[in-house]
Order: structure tokens, then sequence, then C-alpha cells
């Protein structure tokens, strides 16, 4: 069972913290970046679509951040705020979060919509690479 935030316009919202500020294994993506850190990749990256306020974005939060450091440096695990990055995410096609999209050689290979455990993400990462 999977679980998602629907979200058909990006709002921006100004949250008292950043979900993910100290996350070291994974990197936040901007609307600036996202062509230099998932286009131009050397390794496959799973990009997470997310906001703040997304309860299912937090809950496959730490989920990404074991797997970024279990396959250190084999793949990379980008995230980017819908809501600071509206432009990214409309160009993708997002319209719920979290919204999982997995890049390989600059292209996207495969996507998927909702919250899911930690073996699901990696079963379906093995699966795309």
């Amino acid at each position: 069972m999977t679980a998602n935030c629907t979200v058909l316009t990006f709002r921006s919202r100004r949250p008292t913290h950043t979900y993910g500020e100290d996350i070291m294994a994974t990197v936040a993506v901007t609307d600036e970046t996202f062509d230099a850190e998932v286009r131009s990749s050397d390794v496959p990256v799973v990009v997470d679509f997310w906001a703040e306020w997304c309860g299912p974005c937090k809950q496959i939060g730490p989920a990404l951040e074991e797997l970024a450091a279990e396959y250190d440096g084999r793949i990379k695990v980008a995230k980017v705020d819908v809501d600071s990055n509206p432009n990214t995410a409309a160009a993708m096609g997002v319209r719920g979060i979290p919204a999982l999209f997995l890049f390989k050689d600059g292209q996207p290979i495969s996507n998927k919509t909702g919250a899911a455990p930690k073996a699901a993400l990696k079963k379906w990462i093995e699966e795309a690479i």
C-alpha cells in the first residue's frame, strides 16, 4: 500500500525549518542545479520530489537517506522541494508527491508516486538499474 499527497498546484509555504537540511547522503537540488546534478550525473540518480507539509514525503525520507548511504556512490539521491522549485516539478509532470524518478544517463527511466517501504524502494531501484 502506498500513500501520497496529491498536489495540483504548488503554493509557496514557508516552513519553520527545512526537512532534510542535515542530510549528508542526499543532495538538495533546485531548479537551477537540476541539470548539473541529475541530467549530467555519471551515476544513476533517484530524484525525490517532496514538500515539508507532506506526511508521506517525510515517511520515505529516512529510507531514501539509508539507501543513499548503502549504495555509497553507485547512485545519487537528489531531493527537490516542489514548493521552492516549481519549475522542475512542472517540467517533470509531477502532480502528486512524493514522486520518485530514476534517471540513468541523463534520462528518466522509471518513476513512482507515493510512499513505499525501504525494501520496495530498493527493489524498484535494483530492477531499473
